[in-house]
C-alpha cells in the first residue's frame, strides 16, 4: 500500500497536484455559493409576511403618524381612557389572531 501511494505521488507534478487542488477549491465555493443562495431563499420566503405588513405600513404612514399624534393629545388630556382604548385595542387583536387560527 505505500508503495502504490509513494509511485503515484512520484509520477503526479506539482503542477497536477496544484490544478487537482484548485479544482477542489473552485467546487467547494460553487457548493458554498449553492448553500447560501438556498438559504437566502429560505430567509426570504421566511420574512415575507413581515416585509408585506412594513410595506402595508409604509403606505399608511401619514395617516398613522396623525392618528398617533392625536391619540398623544387625547391621551395628555384624559390618560385613563387612551389605556382603556388600548386594552380594547389588544384585546380585539389577540381576538382576530385566536379566530384566524381556530379557522385555519
Amino acid at each position: 500500500m505505500t508503495t502504490e501511494l509513494s509511485t503515484s505521488r512520484r509520477h503526479a507534478t506539482p503542477v497536477t497536484r496544484r490544478s487537482q487542488r484548485k479544482a477542489e477549491l473552485e467546487a467547494d465555493i460553487e457548493q458554498q455559493r449553492i448553500d447560501i443562495y438556498v438559504a437566502a431563499s429560505r430567509w426570504r420566503r421566511a420574512s415575507r409576511p413581515i416585509d408585506d405588513g412594513w410595506r402595508i405600513m409604509m403606505r399608511f404612514r401619514v395617516p398613522l403618524y396623525a392618528l398617533g399624534g392625536a391619540l398623544l393629545a387625547s391621551g395628555a388630556r384624559h390618560p385613563g381612557s387612551l389605556m382603556r382604548i388600548a386594552r380594547r385595542i389588544a384585546a380585539g387583536g389577540l381576538l382576530i389572531q385566536r379566530a384566524r387560527r381556530l379557522l385555519r
